[in-house]
């Protein structure tokens, strides 16, 4: 007897009809409180070596039904250890076909990064000695939202800020914070503690807990894409923006990342502020110099591909990069990774996925290294 469920952090499918292994029928479901539809992840029971063949009926409306081209699901018999599985994309259906070889299985739209790892990950930094917990205030349903302090505080240091996970269903953006934070706050990495002699570092790890837990793929419990709420955030509809935007005005900001995940575009790539009105010759020159950087420190990143450049003037102040690159005249990116595989370095068997993500995260503090010295 097949079961599908989903009652577990960030499940999130709906079933239509799971009597006939071979023609499992699927729909993606869309966020708690808007229409985006694109992530998944569900747990299929009681089909060992049988061949599965499931179908997302609704894919062609989903968010971003390109980001379907050439896209592999990932499964996992332990949530531990995730893989790609053959999975088409024709007339505006999206089929798995898979053969498990337990009784109990797992698909994601990508590897996931639960609540608890979420957890874990803040224990394990404040664990290090180096790193203090804040709590800004808490999101719509009650949630904490936490910031990482690391360095001394001091008022000559640089004031560098990475934010992670405004869109949930981006979980590569996590396992890239796992990654960076690992570095810095290891003692025994030379440029970790250069860096933490010049620089005092704020992260949030997940600026949208709530979304993640829902298992949506782009806004919070209260249906608000939080990438767009920057230029007037509101404590009833965006409370995660309102309170990171409040401490940063507290402490400056001389470098922003804001990390996300990108459904169409099988690249690593950024997303800088060529659009806002301060733009000019020297912040030019400073993107330049980053991109050189972190192309030495990572053969993952790449700038041929990626997003058209915002004209002018043109930038959309509600975006995070605009506004905090517009607001503190600073070096701001978005960094984008994919949910496909990434086409300069492709692995058929696991294609872009947490540890690829961690590891760029690792080769981010070589980047910043290397401007740190030109950030003011």
């Amino acid at each position: 007897m097949i079961k599908i469920s989903t009652s577990f952090d960030a499940g999130s499918v709906v079933v239509k009809d799971a009597g006939d292994p071979a023609n499992i029928r699927l729909a993606l479901r869309p966020d708690n409180a808007s229409d985006f539809a694109q992530w998944f992840y569900f747990r299929l029971q009681g089909a060992a070596y049988q061949h599965c063949t499931m179908h997302f009926e609704n894919a062609a409306a989903s968010a971003y039904p390109e980001g379907w081209e050439d896209y592999c699901a990932v499964a996992s018999y332990d949530r531990q250890n995730w893989f790609r599985v053959p999975t088409r994309y024709e007339n505006g259906v999206l089929t798995i076909d898979h053969t498990p070889l337990a009784n109990s299985v797992y698909y994601a739209y990508f590897e996931p990064y639960s609540y608890e790892q979420h957890l874990n990950l803040l224990g394990d930094a404040q664990g290090s000695g180096l790193c203090q917990i804040d709590d800004l205030g808490s999101t719509v349903q009650g949630r904490d939202i936490n910031l990482l302090t690391i360095g001394n505080q001091v008022e000559s240091d640089l004031k560098i800020w990475l934010i992670a996970r405004q869109h949930p269903g981006e979980t590569m953006a996590e396992w890239f914070i796992e990654g960076f934070l690992g570095r810095l706050l290891d003692p025994q990495d030379p440029t970790s503690r250069a860096l933490l002699d010049r620089a005092t570092f704020y992260v949030v790890p997940n600026m949208n807990p709530d979304g993640s837990v829902l298992g949506n793929l782009r806004t919070n419990a209260a249906g608000a894409n939080l990438n767009r709420e920057w230029e007037n955030p509101s404590l009833e509809r965006s409370p995660e923006v309102y309170f990171v935007r409040e401490k940063m005005q507290q402490t400056g900001v001389d470098l922003f990342l804001d990390i996300h995940g990108d459904e169409a575009l099988p690249f690593v790539f950024v997303a800088g502020t060529e659009g806002v009105p301060s733009y000019d010759s020297r912040m030019a020159d400073l993107e330049t110099q980053f991109k050189q950087a972190f192309s030495a420190a990572s053969p993952d990143f790449q700038d041929e591909y990626g997003y058209e450049k915002d004209a002018p003037g043109q930038a959309n102040m509600g975006m995070a990069t605009a506004w905090v690159g517009e607001h503190f005249r600073c070096l701001a990116y978005t960094l984008e990774m994919p949910f496909k595989d990434n086409h300069n370095l492709p692995d058929d068997d696991f294609g872009w996925n947490g540890q690829r993500s961690l590891r760029l995260g690792e080769a981010m503090v070589s980047a910043i290294w290397n401007v740190s010295d030109k950030l003011r």
